[in-house]
């Protein structure tokens, strides 16, 4: 699925900000920074989250992170994350408060085959997998 294939009318409803944040990867200077970080292995993601009863799009809380674990998602404050740093890898930043801040992770599971210097060194997976 490209740029030009996804139909922005899927848009619609979306607050303000979401919205905007749509339109603008259509926009050269955009598409000219995906081109530069395409070349370091990262891209672009609108951070966002769900209400829990309707399903509607929000906006991401400044203090929540998007956390992958067991190949579910969750959201959890940040501070809860930022003090396990070992146990978390950063996945997903935005640039916050004049400085890149992780709005998503990865929950990393303890690898037994790595020394205590390496920890933490696979995803998490759903038990039983």
């Amino acid at each position: 699925m490209t740029v030009a294939t996804v139909s922005q009318g899927n848009a619609r409803g979306l607050p303000p900000g979401l919205a905007a944040a749509q339109a603008a990867i259509q926009l050269p200077e955009v598409q000219k920074m995906l081109r530069r970080l395409s070349e370091f292995q990262l891209g672009i993601f609108m951070p966002h989250m769900h209400d829990e009863s309707t399903g509607e799009f929000q906006r991401l809380d400044d203090d929540l992170i998007q956390v992958e674990s067991g190949q579910e998602v969750s959201f959890r404050p940040t501070v809860d994350i930022e003090i396990e740093p070992d146990r978390f890898l950063p996945v997903g930043w935005c640039w916050r408060a004049g400085a890149a801040a992780a709005v998503a992770a990865c929950e990393m599971a303890r690898d037994e085959g790595l020394g205590d210097a390496e920890g933490f060194g696979k995803h998490t997976m759903i038990k039983g997998r």
